[in-house]
């Protein structure tokens, strides 16, 4: 791991520093021979300069911060909700901070510890038990990193394709640190995530949840899917001699996901900080999936909807538990839930397949059958398929009537309503879970040689989740916001 820099707190020496290596880089260029290459190395040559800039300033800021006697009586007002009974003040402790650019500040600051006796002790003698510091812990630096170095390892931790691949990333951005401490680090921030998720599920069993109104007059759409990754599962009776560890299975195990989004009038989907895209997912079964999509929808006001439209694919979990929950949340009258179009096309597809002999017919018969689903004269396309089973026989029998009952059973549940739900400019397809699911689950988590433990896969599924639907950024305010704790909490 590269050294790390030392700052030296004087702002105009760090200024010099970096005009002198610019300044230098710019003059050393020869005009005649320069090229793509010489401007690549330039280019990052200047860029980490910068970054050591950046960061020798936010050093600069800690300092000022720690040597204010108001800022240090703030934090430690902000944080007394983190004390016990016996928690005091212990004198300062020195600490370091790492900042972009890899540059590292040493701070000297107030410490408190909480004291407790031990029953080998004497009535007199009491033990000290791990503290904090309250400036860091208000901060949300107790691991030693700024805000941004910690977000950001987290953010590639969890975005890139592998643990290496986001510590290359990071070492470009001035971020040097080591694959074990990435991935600790990443796995700790999506921990306090999922904790902050888990509070939230406590809200709404107690009744306390609060409604932030954001659904009030939009028309939502909410789409649930399922993807596919290894669970590793530990061995039971003794460890291996040679590795002192248990053996383990891979188990295939389905995480369920969801995305929660508006759109306009003409059915573009809306993204704004007013109105952001949702989206996450589990492990923890259809009964865990149905609590956090529940938390959601209280969360964000279903009841205040314009408009509601389900749509997912034909998994039976999904079209026998969300619409009563979508009932007892009491969603408006316009309520849809649609099979998505497509899915519901390719078992057309599978039965022009079996039906015909030539492409030609085959592709004749999709078409029409296609079209006459989206006009949403369904009791029509059934009885012509209706027409091919009662000529046929044996396997191409079976697999005609089995094509024939899946949009049999949709129609059943009434999740064919194409032409009115194309009619009110609201998606027909559920695309937008699927590219989750993809982006998410199988981009990462999905593979042969992938085995997760399950509390590791939750926090990875979550993080990615937040990645992906634009809400990182207010995912980590949420975080760092959970570090403050005043005692009037």
């Amino acid at each position: 791991m590269k050294n790390n820099i030392y700052s030296t707190l004087d702002l105009s020496k760090s200024l010099s520093h970096f005009q002198e290596k610019v300044t230098k880089l710019l003059e050393s260029t020869n005009i005649s021979e320069f090229d793509g290459i010489l401007l690549k190395v330039c280019e990052k040559e200047i860029r980490e300069s910068a970054l050591i800039l950046a960061g020798e300033g936010i050093a600069l800021l800690l300092h000022n911060l720690s040597k204010s006697q108001e800022f240090l009586d703030k934090a430690m007002h902000k944080t007394q909700g983190w004390w016990h009974n016996k928690t005091q003040k212990h004198g300062c402790k020195k600490r370091q901070i790492l900042t972009v650019g890899n540059v590292e500040v040493t701070l000297k600051l107030p410490y408190v510890v909480e004291r407790q006796n031990e029953p080998n002790k004497t009535k007199n003698k009491q033990s000290l038990h791990e503290g904090f510091c309250p400036f860091l812990r208000y901060l949300g630096m107790s691991e030693g990193l700024t805000p941004v170095v910690l977000s950001t390892i987290a953010q590639y931790g969890a975005i890139a394709g592998s643990f290496e691949a986001a510590r290359t990333t990071l070492i470009d951005w001035g971020i040097n640190i080591s694959l074990k401490l990435i991935e600790r680090l990443t796995y700790y921030f999506g921990k306090i995530g999922i904790d902050l998720r888990k509070n939230k599920l406590n809200d709404l069993e107690s009744g306390t949840l609060s409604n932030l109104n954001t659904l009030k007059d939009q028309r939502v759409v909410i789409a649930a899917d399922g993807g596919r990754t290894r669970i590793r599962i530990n061995k039971k009776g003794r460890r291996k001699v040679k590795t002192n560890r248990h053996g383990f299975v891979g188990e295939w195990m389905e995480p369920k996901l969801l995305t929660i989004y508006v759109v306009n009038e003409q059915g573009k989907k809306i993204r704004t900080g007013d109105i952001p895209v949702t989206s996450d997912g589990t492990y923890e079964g259809y009964q865990g999936f149905l609590k956090i999509l529940e938390m959601y929808l209280v969360n964000l006001g279903i009841s205040q909807a314009k408009e509601v439209l389900l749509i997912a694919d034909g998994a039976e979990w999904i079209w026998i538990h969300i619409p009563p929950l979508l009932k007892k949340l009491k969603c408006p009258t316009e309520t849809y839930q649609l099979l998505d179009f497509y899915h519901a096309a390719s078992h057309l597809q599978d039965f022009a397949d079996a039906a015909f002999s030539t492409n030609n017919e085959r592709l004749e018969w999709f078409k029409k059958a296609r079209k006459t689903l989206k006009k949403g004269q369904t009791l029509d396309l059934m009885r012509n398929m209706g027409e091919f089973i009662l000529s046929a026989t044996g396997e191409r029998c079976k697999i005609l009537v089995r094509e024939r009952n899946y949009i049999l059973k949709a129609y059943r549940r009434r999740l064919l309503k194409y032409n009115e739900v194309a009619s009110k400019n609201l998606p027909l397809g559920s695309g937008a879970v699927e590219s989750l699911i993809r982006q998410v689950v199988n981009l990462r988590m999905k593979g042969n040689s992938k085995f997760w433990l399950k509390d590791n896969a939750e926090i990875m599924l979550h993080l990615r989740c937040q990645w992906i639907a634009g809400s990182w950024d207010n995912f980590c305010d949420s975080i760092f916001n959970s570090f403050i704790k005043p005692i009037s909490s």
